[in-house]
């Protein structure tokens, strides 16, 4: 079995790998019952961190990882941590990206909250958070990027194109799109202008990369 990633709508994903190690992010609006091994919090704003989502899943045993200022909103196995840091739990290696906004205030890079880079045997996924087209991303080179396209918030279409470049993945999957801002038509806009694979999934598929 490879890494299969679930898209759960918005942000928020699915990620299980061999062994059945069960990965988090960004859980907002789910339907799961589960016990996840590792929960990660991009950052703070309601539909990032959902306490009643974290509730869903969390069991005696999850860690969480979560930017400092979302830290006391969480019980249990809670790690705060900032951009540029390195965290193994179980078969995950997870590395902190910055993730904020350039030329917009809701997401500033004091803040300082994450992407993440998950390496799960030996395949590399981005989760970009809610950011902007970021200096921090050339030469990331994931295997799959997980790329925000809904605009107002974060990158819309032509900027996540930009990103899509500067980070070279085998795999695009779009996501922030078709709750609060976006729509499927820019998920299609962007597959059909990116230069590299995309998969545009529905919410709730699930696809097995490696």
């Amino acid at each position: 079995m490879g890494v299969r990633i679930k898209w759960l709508g918005h942000a928020s994903f699915k990620i299980e790998s061999e062994g059945g190690f069960i990965t988090y992010i960004d859980p907002w609006k789910i339907r799961e019952k589960d016990s996840a091994n590792l929960i990660l919090i991009t950052h703070s704003h309601y539909d990032h961190l959902s306490v009643d989502d974290v509730g869903k899943i969390q069991g005696k045993a999850t860690k969480i990882l979560v930017p400092k200022d979302g830290k006391e909103k969480l019980k249990g196995d809670v790690q705060g941590i900032g951009p540029g840091e390195i965290v193994s739990i179980g078969n995950v290696r997870v590395r902190t990206i910055p993730a904020y906004n350039i030329g917009k205030s809701f997401h500033p890079k004091e803040n300082g909250w994450v992407g993440y880079i998950l390496e799960i045997d030996n395949i590399s996924i981005y989760h970009a958070g809610d950011t902007d087209f970021i200096p921090e991303m050339k030469d990331l080179k994931p295997y799959v990027a997980l790329l925000p396209i809904g605009g107002t918030y974060t990158m819309g279409v032509d900027d996540a194109l930009k990103a899509a470049d500067a980070i070279s993945p085998h795999l695009v999957i779009p996501m922030h799109y078709g709750d609060i801002v976006g729509s499927e038509k820019d998920a299609e806009r962007f597959a059909s202008k990116c230069r590299f694979e995309v998969k545009v999934l529905s919410k709730g598929e699930m696809l097995e990369v490696g």
